[in-house]
Order: C-alpha cells, then structure tokens, then sequence
C-alpha cells in the first residue's frame, strides 16, 4: 500500500474506504471574469475567494460579472458543495477546500476551481470538508498536480481521491465536533495575529515618525512647504530627489551574478532565499547591475513600497530602475524612508498610470520628488533608534509567531486525526 494512505491501515470498524467519485460528483469550472453584454448577472467565487476562506457565505463580497445561462446552469454552487482550488504557483497550495454554506440562483464558481457535489446520503459535506484539509488525505492532490512553474491538478485525478468513509452519524459527529475545536482554536490565531498586527502599526508610526521628524521631539521646527512632511526639524533641508540620487544603468555581461527581488515586505533580498514558483530567464545577460547602498526600485510595484537598498553585489531585472546616492541620504535611512508610510503615499502621487495594476514609478516622476535631507550624524541617531526599538520587539514578535505556527499545526493535527478515526475511537465507532 502506498506510504501516503497508510491511514487506512488503522481505520475503526464500520469505516469504509471509497474513492472520491463513489461519493461525489465533480466539475471543473471554465467561468471567467469577462462581462458580456448578452450574459445573465451573477456573484462569481473567484480563487481567492475559495483559498482565504473556509466557508463560501453570503456576507462574502464576490465579484459582480456575468455568464452564459448554460454556465450558470452547469457551475451554480448549491449549499454543502466543496469548492477547491485546481491550479497553483504552488503544488502545496492545489485542492484547498471551502464550503458553501447556502444556494443562490446568482452564485456561480469562477475559474482555477473544482466544484465537489457530494452525495449527502454517503458523505456530507462538512465532514468532506476536513477530510480535504487533512493533509495526509489532500496530498494524494497535491501529488497528483502536474506542471514545473505552475501546477495544476488534471480532472480524472480528483475521482480517484480515496477516502475514510465512516457511517453518516459518526461523519455528523467529527464534524460537529470539528466545528467546535476549531473555532476555539482560530479565535486564539486571531487574537495573536491582532497582536501581531498591533506591533506592526506601532512600528510603522515609529518609521514614518523618526524619519519625518527625527529623533528629538523637543526641537524647533519649521514647515518643509511638502503637504506629505508637514513641519520638519528647522535645521534639516529639503532636496529634490535628483539632487541626491543618479541613474544607474550597468548591465551584467554574463548574468551569473545573484539574482536580487524587490517586495514592499522585504525590501531587496536574494531571489533564492524565497520559495516562489515565478518564471526566471534561463539567459540573465543584460540584467541591470547593482552595489551595496544602491536604491532599488520595483517600477511596477513601487506603489505598494516594493523599493529598498540592496546590502549585496547582484543582479536585478532589466525592467526595474537602480539609482545611486550622491551622498546626501545614507544606505540605512533611505531604507527606513522606504518603509514609511507618508513616502509611499508619496510615491503614488507622482506614480503614472491607471491605479494599482498599471501605476509606474519612472525615473522622471521620481526626481521631481522631494526628500527631507537630516544631518548625517542625525541619519545614524534614527537607524539606531529604529534597530534598538526593533530589537526591543523582536523577542515578543517571534513567540508570538511560533505560538500561531503551532496552533495551526495543532489544528492540522486535530482535523486529520479526527477524519481518519484515530480520535477517540469509542465515539468514532459508536
């Protein structure tokens, strides 16, 4: 028997063993987002809609479109359907599963998903449900997903899913078991990432305040005349960005050099230190170069802060901008500029294009911006505080990381040993 259903082997009497298609129907959705004028209105359940939330409920905010009456006849979601997701970046991230948990006539499933109908007098569906988050189970999907950059899992693959099938009254009694576990179990996950959130906020004010104002609050200040600074210590400058960065335009002629990314969460890091599953040029030659201190900007995603300074000699794609400094703004404060939250907004005013999906920060709009220009002895006070705050949270930032972590994998846990009958077996036979 394959290692990845050795959960059979210890299934409780009475528990069947059934391949998914014995239980359920199944359907691969084609709807796409496109409105037509000679198309019936309809809520489609988009892929982010399936992967953020567990439950499919009315109060989600779907996206408004259209479909033909032969689509919504063919993929109308109907209460107790699973609904998972069929393609992925990610072969970890293939069939995870939500349940609607009401009809309407108007509710359609959108594109990269498989609606799961299952037969409620062989399995219900919110038992089907945590057997698809179990991930013993769900990795037979996960297994089954072709592809190299982009997986997806083939239609004949999720008939052949195979499955504990306890009698309904035990599947009734996991589930509502489950219900209640798990509720109490991410109402802990949300406090802790409310927590979480909270550190982020204050660290964000202390960024945005530290590098407008700097470090002494007890100074004398004057207007910088920029509605986005406001008033500025008396002493600092204000400089347009030309004045204090120049183009840099070298390309590698080989393009063995590191592969450097730009996100608004990291800043610049090595590509190779992230698990993506993005397309990479086989041939890197003509990539733009850049040096320790250099200012990296993601021209695309500048809008959402996607720019940083790079600590280390690499590469990065033709299609974002490097600059270098002249020697007004330090490597360390430019980064902490980049983090604020009143230099962001900055910087999608004088971004170009229709907003989010086609906003570009070129080099033009970007040297007509102004910088405030603080002391260099003031720059290095501001790093500090900002690295000794940092520290300061850091300890509580990462217990409260490692606390969520394991109660997911408490959750995960719970879930797979309750669907596979190893949780109390006395109430899973009775």
């Amino acid at each position: 028997m394959s290692d990845v259903c050795q959960w059979t082997v210890t299934l409780p009497p009475l528990w069947a063993i059934k391949p998914l298609k014995a239980v359920a129907s199944y359907n691969v959705s084609n709807v796409d987002k496109i409105p037509a004028e000679d198309e019936l209105p309809v809520r489609l359940c988009n892929y982010t809609d399936v992967y953020n939330n567990e439950f499919i409920t009315p109060t989600l905010e779907l996206m408004q479109t259209t479909a033909t009456a032969h689509e919504i006849a063919k993929f109308r979601l109907q209460k107790n359907d699973i609904v998972i997701t069929k393609d992925s970046e990610s072969w970890d991230d293939i069939a995870i599963p939500a349940l609607v948990t009401e009809s309407a006539d108007d509710l359609v499933c959108g594109y990269h998903l498989a609606i799961i109908r299952p037969e409620q007098d062989k399995i219900l569906g919110r038992f089907l449900l945590r057997c698809l988050q179990a991930r013993t189970i769900r990795l037979q999907f996960e297994l089954a997903a072709t592809g190299v950059t982009r997986f997806g899992l083939p239609k004949d693959e999720i008939g052949k899913l195979i499955l504990p099938i306890p009698p309904l009254r035990i599947q009734k009694h996991i589930a509502d078991s489950l219900d209640v576990e798990t509720a109490q179990i991410d109402a802990l996950i949300e406090e802790k990432e409310r927590m979480l959130a909270l550190l982020e906020d204050k660290r964000t004010s202390l960024v945005s305040r530290a590098v407008i104002r700097g470090p002494n609050l007890n100074i004398l200040m004057k207007p910088s005349g920029l509605d986005w600074l406001g008033d500025i210590p008396a002493h600092w400058q204000v400089k347009r960005v030309k004045q204090l960065f120049a183009i840099r335009d070298e390309r590698s002629e080989t393009g063995d050099e590191e592969l450097l990314t730009v996100s608004h969460i990291t800043g610049v890091t090595p590509r190779s230190e992230k698990e993506v599953f993005m397309f990479k040029a086989e041939d890197m030659t003509g990539y733009k170069l850049c040096y320790p201190g250099d200012l990296v900007v993601n021209t695309l995603w500048a809008w959402m802060g996607a720019m940083g300074v790079a600590s280390q000699h690499g590469i990065v794609s033709p299609d974002y901008h490097v600059y270098v400094s002249k020697g007004g703004l330090k490597p360390a404060y430019i980064e902490a500029l980049c983090r604020s939250k009143p230099f962001v907004a900055e910087v999608i005013r004088h971004s170009k294009g229709v907003w989010s999906s086609r906003l570009r920060l070129y080099p033009e709009a970007f040297f007509d911006m102004r910088l405030p220009v603080p002391p260099l002895d003031e720059q290095d006070a501001i790093v500090t505080e900002l690295t000794r705050e940092r520290a300061r949270t850091a300890e509580l930032e990462i217990s409260l990381y490692r606390s969520i972590a394991l109660l997911k994998e408490r959750r995960s846990a719970l879930i797979t040993a309750a669907v596979t009958g190893q949780l109390a077996p006395e109430a899973m036979s009775a």
